[in-house]
């Protein structure tokens, strides 16, 4: 349905109203509408705004977890990554992991073998070698060589984060729900028992207030989740924690595989990843202290602090700050214990149910279907549903012929098999062609503007397509090419696209720019 749509349709009631549009609301309203309920998702700013679209871009099994005795988190995280990989194949894709060994390293052979060992049987299948020094060398020509022994070779994944949840989103309107993004949820509304039955919204495009009712209200709003229960009489319970990221061209940091090593400051895991055509180098873990209603962006200390450690531990690329192109930040939703040290914080899940708001927050994106079937159990003990939960969504490839076989798989992945084939044989021969220095195509931006909910210029290019992370300077170089394609799909006039174009190029600035660390 179109946004118009979905807006006269707000007054009928609703099973659940699920509020939030990142990772985990979309998968909880993805299960809802699996299992027949009429589903309403609200996202207050664009879908995937939030953290879900700031991650490390890693759909990991956890080995981090297991090492810090977190067994049950990390065998859920296994178990739920070879799910993501056999469902989401050309979105979730399968790639080589390494970690070097060092002498007087805290981390062993012996160590790490046996977890990995346990690793691979938690995905039922033997995926990991040891490697001598020689053959690391091989594999990292550019890693640091000095006082090298070795390392381990093993299997994890990585995805498009933002581009996961439009398809899950996408997945649970196929099956009969709603999702708005740009309206704001001001209020829950409650009974004479103080019970929760709704929400009072305001949408940020008409300016109009509504009220909209239903039995049961998802608080998936992640690290805002602490202002709607404050609503109910709760207290906070959230630790809002940072992780700022790195961005490289990978001329400049080749790099096949992903690798991780220790800090030399505090011995804390960095890891650097290939994706989309860029080097990715993260994370930090600090709590963030800021407005959530601003953007949030690097530090300083953040910046120097990750530059210092891909130069001490990739000495021969000489890399300096003028080789980063792009900077991101993202803030985690974890549960508040107290321990000094954030990286020690559990990312395990929690789900509360205060009086018909139930609020589900905590883990991690790879789990986020986990969470989401769990919170419908919850929700089941209130709503009888009448689907089985496992109701396929019309995404699935109708055996159509498929031109561009070999764009296809990832087209396929990001955008669904059918949307993907139309996509591609509704391209004119210059939109297939590769825009420069990505995997991306330029007609991805023609159909992310026509059908994807594009309210703003940034929710195109830095979540739908995501130039604004991947080429220098935000893409303002290839801005008129951009608008060509873009402005007659969104039906903006040209006053119109000035003011959003000056909006993201100063929005990339403030929050992305490697300007940001001026190290």
């Amino acid at each position: 349905m179109k946004r118009d749509q979905i807006l006269a349709e707000l007054k009928k009631p609703w099973d659940i109203i699920v509020v939030g549009g990142g990772i985990t609301g979309a998968g909880v309203f993805r299960e809802g509408a699996r299992a027949g309920l009429r589903c309403l998702l609200l996202e207050q700013r664009d879908f995937a705004w939030g953290t879900s679209s700031r991650s490390g871009k890693m759909v990991h099994g956890g080995l981090r977890y297991l090492g810090q005795g977190q067994v049950k988190t990390t065998w859920h995280s296994v178990r739920e990554r070879e799910k993501l990989l056999r469902d989401y194949k050309g979105m979730v894709e399968s790639m080589g992991f390494l970690i070097p060994f060092y002498e007087n390293d805290r981390l062993t052979p012996y160590l790490l073998g046996a977890g990995l060992t346990v690793y691979d049987l938690m995905a039922f299948r033997y995926d990991h070698s040891q490697l001598d020094a020689v053959n690391f060398g091989m594999q990292v020509p550019a890693m640091d060589s000095h006082g090298l022994t070795g390392g381990v070779r093993f299997r994890d994944a990585r995805t498009d984060d933002a581009r996961l949840v439009l398809r899950v989103i996408q997945e649970g309107e196929s099956l009969g729900g709603a999702a708005l993004n740009y309206v704001k949820v001001e209020e829950v509304c409650k009974d004479k028992t103080g019970r929760v039955q709704g929400v009072t919204l305001r949408d940020e495009v008409s300016k109009k207030n509504l009220e909209v009712r239903g039995q049961l209200v998802i608080n998936a709003t992640g690290v805002w989740a602490d202002e709607l229960r404050s609503q109910v009489g709760r207290s906070p319970r959230m630790r809002r924690l940072r992780g700022s990221h790195l961005i490289f061209p990978s001329w400049r940091f080749p790099l096949a595989q992903a690798l991780s090593f220790f800090h030399p400051a505090d011995k804390r895991s960095v890891y650097v990843l290939p994706w989309e055509g860029i080097t990715l180098v993260g994370t930090t873990d600090v709590d963030h202290e800021y407005s959530l209603a601003e953007e949030p962006h690097i530090s300083y200390r953040e910046g120097k602090y990750l530059l210092e450690g891909v130069r001490k531990n990739f000495p021969s690329l000489n890399l300096t700050a003028k080789d980063i192109i792009a900077t991101f930040s993202g803030v985690r939703p974890v549960i508040n214990t107290g321990k000094t040290n954030p990286s020690k914080e559990s990312r395990d899940h929690v789900i509360w149910n205060d009086n018909g708001l139930v609020t589900v927050t905590g883990g991690k994106m790879t789990t986020f279907s986990l969470l989401a079937r769990e919170t419908l159990a919850k929700v089941r003990e209130y709503i009888p549903t009448t689907g089985t939960g496992e109701r396929k969504s019309q995404q699935v490839s109708k055996g159509t012929e498929r031109p561009m076989e070999a764009a296809f798989q990832r087209i396929a992945g990001r955008y669904g098999d059918d949307n993907g084939t139309i996509m591609l044989q509704q391209a004119n021969e210059r939109e297939r062609e590769v825009i420069p220095g990505t995997n991306i195509l330029w007609t991805e931006l023609r159909w992310a503007a026509r059908h994807e909910g594009v309210v703003h210029l940034e929710d195109l290019l830095l979540r739908r397509v995501r130039l604004g992370l991947l080429v220098s300077n935000g893409g303002a170089e290839l801005m008129q090419r951009i608008r060509e394609i873009v402005q007659p799909e969104l039906g903006w006039n040209d006053q119109q696209w000035e003011h959003e174009e000056s909006h993201y190029l100063e929005l990339w600035q403030s929050a992305y720019s490697p300007g940001l660390i001026n190290i």
